[in-house]
């Protein structure tokens, strides 16, 4: 069995150049995600990055959102979720973006992977808004050196009521509380359905239309 397999790896290494067969063989590779916030008139909080195993999801639509994730389309914390994640062994890397994006503006993150760990999520708030995220989830992370692109809606964590109201949204805008765990909302998460001025927010001014970002993962090469 061990001659068969060597011959196998063999056979791989003489058809793939280097560079594809690298990533079959355990060896770390990094890529640079880049997230372009394409809305408007709307922020994202620091992003959340990480690389994992097919197996584990960062959501799941129309399921309650955990409690970290809550924390992060409520607040734009990504600690808890950092740490959650970062205790479960089919998690490979972790990295966080800096600073909010504002619109039109873009961010690039460095993100490690290896074989069996070729999936990429991310996450951050919109702001401003109750608990609106926009994300990715479980992209695999492509070979090939010209990468891959896609896009991303905003999403409704469900964990708190859509008050618009600027006392329950953090941020520049309108600077008020951001976790409110006890609030309730509708439960599940869902797209988002943008601002819809029945509080302190001007539609004309904060609403959006989906997708919010386009995303790039391309194989780094420095």
């Amino acid at each position: 069995m061990r001659i068969r397999n060597l011959l196998i790896a063999l056979a791989l290494l003489a058809f793939f150049p280097a560079a594809l067969a690298a990533p079959f063989f355990g060896h770390e590779r990094d890529y640079d995600v880049t997230i372009t916030n394409v809305t408007h008139g709307v922020s994202f909080t620091p992003f959340l990055v990480v690389s994992h195993s097919r197996d584990i999801a960062l959501f799941e639509l129309g399921a309650p959102a955990s409690p970290e994730l809550a924390l992060l389309a409520e607040g734009g914390a990504t600690g808890p979720l950092a740490t959650q994640l970062g205790g479960d062994a089919r998690v490979h890397d972790i990295q966080t973006s800096a600073g909010l994006l504002g619109p039109g503006q873009s961010v690039t993150v460095r993100i490690s992977t290896r074989f069996g760990f070729r999936r990429i999520s991310l996450a951050a708030m919109l702001l401003p808004t109750n608990d609106s995220f926009v994300a990715v989830d479980g992209i695999y992370a492509p070979l090939s050196p010209y990468g891959r692109a896609t896009s991303a809606p905003g999403y409704d964590a469900g964990s708190e009521p859509n008050d618009e109201l600027c006392v329950n949204i953090p941020g520049p805008t309108c600077g008020g509380a951001g976790a409110s765990p006890e609030a309730g909302g509708e439960g599940f998460m869902h797209i988002s359905r943008g601002i819809q001025g029945v509080g302190d927010l001007m539609p004309g001014d904060y609403d959006w239309r989906n997708p919010v970002a386009h995303i790039s993962i391309v194989p780094a090469s420095d």
